[in-house]
């Protein structure tokens, strides 16, 4: 049986631990998913910790991809550039097929900027954060002020929480029974020595 396509997108000057926990997790044998890389162009961009990554997929072939199971959304130092537009497109996208979508830091400001956050709970740096990148954002009463927020197929997190935005996604795509995905995260957020893997 082959394996569910989740996708990341990687912008130049990505936030290179805000996904890390969640893609070793869904890169392991048991979780069902394989982890893809996604760029702009299909060129390598770096990390704000100089982690270059030679992505899967261009932005375009993605468009075309029939088989993504979720795409997240690390934040980064360059969503409230001009050349980060397009990737609403993906959003669009993967809304309209109902493919689940996780945004964490400033990657939640791009989905403010174009609506996606205006009808649905969600979180972000703080509600200020979101309202300064995010001029045309609406959502203000749906705002919850929590390190990460899941509703139906969105998750958006605080960009202090890769812990609680893995924990989210995992539940989200029953990578494992909710127990033990409660274990990982004491095990990995409090050195708790109950974890069983």
């Amino acid at each position: 049986m082959m394996n569910k396509t989740v996708l990341i997108f990687l912008t130049e000057q990505y936030a290179d631990w805000e996904a890390s926990y969640t893609a070793a997790e869904l890169q392991a044998p048991h979780s069902g998913y394989t982890v893809k890389t996604v760029t702009l162009d299909g060129q390598p961009v770096s990390s704000i910790g100089g982690f270059t990554v030679l992505p899967d997929y261009s932005l375009e072939e993605v468009l075309k991809h029939e088989d993504i199971h979720m795409l997240i959304l690390p934040g980064g130092n360059t969503w409230r550039e001009a050349a980060a537009v397009p990737v609403k497109e993906l959003l669009a996208h993967c809304a309209a097929k109902d493919i689940p979508i996780a945004a964490i830091c400033d990657a939640t400001v791009f989905l403010g900027r174009y609506g996606f956050l205006d009808k649905v709970p969600h979180t972000s740096n703080s509600l200020e954060y979101l309202q300064e990148g995010a001029p045309a954002y609406k959502g203000e009463n749906l705002y919850v002020h929590s390190q990460a927020v899941r509703e139906e197929d969105l998750i958006t997190a605080n960009g202090t929480a890769p812990l609680e935005f893995a924990r989210e996604i995992l539940k989200l795509l029953r990578v494992r029974e909710e127990e033990k995905i409660d274990g990982w995260y004491r095990f990995f957020k409090q050195g708790a020595i109950d974890f069983k893997g």
